[in-house]
């Protein structure tokens, strides 16, 4: 599998992982994972943060012990700009705004959280880019890493993320449910979603390491553009 290399020096690697490929092996460890591609090409890495399997985007792993120490605590602490971009549903009454809700693991679902006072504190900032009939293209930079943050923190005030199966709506996007006049071509048997994954892509991440700056940007991939072009049109 060709691994997307965005970045690479003596410390760290920063990866452009795809949609639908595991950012580290899951308990099963059946699946192939984007660690277990690099682990193959560069014989041992180290994980500094994850990415959900239908996110896509930048991702870092260190090459040594003591880079991944002061990465970890990077992305632990205040001093790591995350931005990610999400096509959420409906048109968003604020344009830009922050959402401060803490985040707790859901007691009756395992690998699912929920917003609860008992949760840890967890802070999303957002900036709407642009508006669709249905949906909302959105630049979110997260202060803390929750598992699902954005995720959560978008389902929290009522407008998920785009086919998210956990906390909003999993069916993929037709052309048939934006076009009005709509048609099938003839030689289609059916009609081919326009996009069947999670709408959230992982775009930039700032920070500094021994004393040299890094700001690490990855664009995002085919399906999610080809989206945006067909609501653009419409």
């Amino acid at each position: 599998m060709h691994i997307d290399i965005i970045f690479e020096n003596d410390h760290f690697i920063a990866v452009n992982k795809p949609s639908g490929l595991l950012s580290i092996p899951d308990r099963i460890g059946e699946e192939i994972s984007l660690k277990q591609l690099l682990i193959n090409r560069y014989g041992s890495v180290y994980t500094v943060h994850r990415l959900d399997r239908d996110t896509s985007g930048v991702i870092v792993f260190a090459k040594d012990e003591e880079t991944h120490k002061q990465l970890s605590q990077l992305f632990e602490g205040r001093d790591m700009e995350k931005y990610y971009l999400g096509l959420v549903y409906g048109s968003m009454i604020n344009t830009s705004g922050s959402i401060d809700a803490p985040i707790m693991e859901h007691p009756g679902k395992t690998s699912k959280m929920m917003t609860h006072a008992k949760g840890k504190p967890s802070l999303t900032d957002y900036e709407v880019l642009e508006t669709f009939r249905l949906f909302s293209w959105v630049k979110f930079r997260i202060h803390t890493g929750r598992t699902h943050q954005i995720r959560v923190h978008m389902q929290h005030i009522g407008h998920p993320i785009v086919c998210d199966d956990l906390y909003g709506d999993p069916k993929p996007v037709l052309l048939s449910s934006l076009k009005r006049n709509f048609k099938l071509s003839k030689a289609a048997e059916e009609e081919r979603p326009i996009l069947n994954r999670l709408a959230l892509h992982s775009s930039e991440l700032l920070f500094s390491l021994n004393g040299v700056s890094f700001h690490l940007t990855a664009e995002p991939p085919k399906d999610l553009r080809a989206v945006l072009q067909q609501l653009r049109k419409l």
